[in-house]
């Protein structure tokens, strides 16, 4: 979506892409579409939710669509209007969801990042979802519905970003601090303190070990942040302040980011096996161009420190690239049509059946910014982080391959290491044999060592002296080639996808 130094266009009445990227009129999206899979929709920052045996994913721009595979979504509410049916009074006066931030800058409203959770104690599907002005003034508002898929009900507006000495009083600032509260740390030199805290945007919900309810929100500006939510109203827990552990009372506990760094669109998932709490970010600008990516922190605790491989945590920093497992990027395989760029903004599931899923958008090395929404399978390494497949799901599942010997595995492997840099670089995939000895060698002279499991599907791969540990499987590639794939993640916080084409 959004924001930092990219500018998003929204237009009421269009069928919304961002920076630039619209459909093309009387094209049908089958039509435009450059990736080897057609997911049939374009839906920006795609949240997921299952409800009645079915997938939804809520994006940018009142988008939304519905699958039963989660490998074609169909349409059910697209662009920023009163006839959307998404909404039931959006727009109609007040319009207070709009009251503070109004227009977007470059024109029309800014309906951002929705998100939707089932809130059993209510008994609603509650939506979260932002409303902005710009990359700092922007609003987190709650809504209600009886339906997953809608129409929702605007209730009200939770937390307010990018106000100034003049206009705070239009916020709940005083409401929730007090009368007498000082601005001194949000207002500096009259303007909002936006390095230091978040632009209320991109708002995830999700549910602890505990059953206690949280969202976690914030998008470059002051970083990530985290508030309890209130299961009987689905509003703020707002906490007391303490700033040696930087929890703030109005915006709530710290997670990560600031400064002005690329790190938008969080996603926290509990997975109860491990423990952990996997939050998942995108960096860098979303265009095809902007180097965009998805990263993975994990915690033992919802409020965090939140680490990567390294045992780092993501802070105050004037570069970040080297923080967080960066899980994929820019790249390209020889069976796919084209690159792929900038994956990013993503949601996260675990399915009844036990399967993790990774949900985002993708563009393509196709000269626009058009994308489409992606579902790739993610498995847990023996480390415990989590390692997302090369390719779209086509229903693949671990018990369709049990490797216990290398020779099992041996051959030629087209490897892409998905490195830590944040830029517009294409990573091709590297010819990498392994041989039926475990020795590794690339083409380009590098050298390794593979191992394999006995009693599981975990492989570890030594290259170079990184050691990445990950998970081979057996999958479809999206040109329908039969493959078995290795994704690993490395102790360095890489990433590298080994793809092997079956005859």
């Amino acid at each position: 979506m959004k924001k930092g130094m990219l500018i998003a266009t929204v237009l009421i009445g269009t069928v919304l892409m961002l920076a630039g990227c619209r459909m093309e009129k009387g094209k049908k999206t089958e039509e435009l579409s450059v990736g080897n899979q057609v997911m049939g929709v374009s839906v920006h920052d795609p949240s997921i939710v299952k409800a009645d045996g079915k997938y939804y994913i809520f994006g940018s721009h009142m988008e939304a669509a519905v699958s039963e595979d989660l490998q074609s979504f169909k349409s059910i509410a697209s662009g920023v209007n009163a006839a959307n049916p998404l909404f039931d009074n959006l727009f109609a006066e007040p319009m207070e969801a709009f009251a503070f931030v109004g227009n977007y800058i470059e024109g029309g409203y800014a309906v951002w990042a929705p998100d939707v959770i089932y809130n059993p104690v209510m008994e609603k599907w509650v939506m979260y979802f932002s409303t902005s002005h710009d990359y700092r003034t922007s609003n987190i508002c709650l809504a209600t519905s009886d339906n997953v898929g809608g129409p929702y009900h605007y209730q009200e507006t939770l937390l307010y970003s990018g106000y100034n000495l003049l206009n705070v009083e239009k916020t709940n600032f005083y409401e929730v601090l007090g009368e007498d509260a000082s601005t001194k740390d949000y207002i500096v030199s009259g303007q909002y303190n936006n390095l230091n805290f978040p632009n209320c945007i991109d708002p995830t919900a999700f549910y602890d070990e505990d059953g206690r309810l949280w969202m976690v929100y914030g998008s470059w500006s002051g970083g990530i942040w985290l508030l309890e939510l209130d299961q009987a109203t689905g509003l703020p827990i707002h906490p007391e302040a303490d700033k040696e552990k930087h929890i703030d009372t109005y915006y709530g506990y710290y997670l990560m980011g600031g400064l002005h760094n690329s790190c938008e669109g969080p996603y926290i998932m509990y997975d109860d096996a491990g423990g952990y709490y996997y939050l998942f970010v995108s960096y860098g600008g979303l265009t095809r161009e902007g180097g965009y990516q998805i990263r993975q922190f994990r915690s033992k605790k919802v409020t965090g420190p939140y680490t990567d491989t390294e045992g780092n945590t993501f802070g105050y920093v004037t570069d970040h690239s080297a923080y967080g497992l960066k899980m994929m990027g820019n790249y390209r395989f020889p069976s796919l049509k084209t690159a792929y760029m900038a994956p990013g903004h993503c949601s996260a599931m675990r399915d009844e059946d036990g399967k993790f899923y990774l949900v985002y958008h993708q563009r393509f090395d196709s000269g626009s910014e058009y994308h489409e929404p992606r579902v790739h399978q993610m498995f847990i390494n023996e480390d415990g982080w989590m390692v997302a497949a090369p390719f779209a799901t086509a229903g693949e599942s671990l018990e369709d391959a049990r490797y216990q010997e290398i020779s099992q595995i041996q051959g030629t492997y087209y490897c892409v290491n998905h490195g830590t840099d944040i830029s517009s670089d294409i990573h091709d995939a590297a010819e990498m044999k392994i041989k039926k000895d475990g020795n590794v060698q690339f083409m380009d002279g590098r050298k390794g060592k593979c191992t394999l499991s006995r009693e599981s599907n975990y492989v570890t791969l030594v290259i170079e002296g990184i050691t990445y540990k990950g998970i081979v499987v057996d999958m479809q590639d999206e040109a329908g080639n039969a493959v078995r794939c290795i994704m690993a993640a490395g102790n360095n916080n890489e990433s590298i996808w080994a793809v092997f084409y079956k005859e």
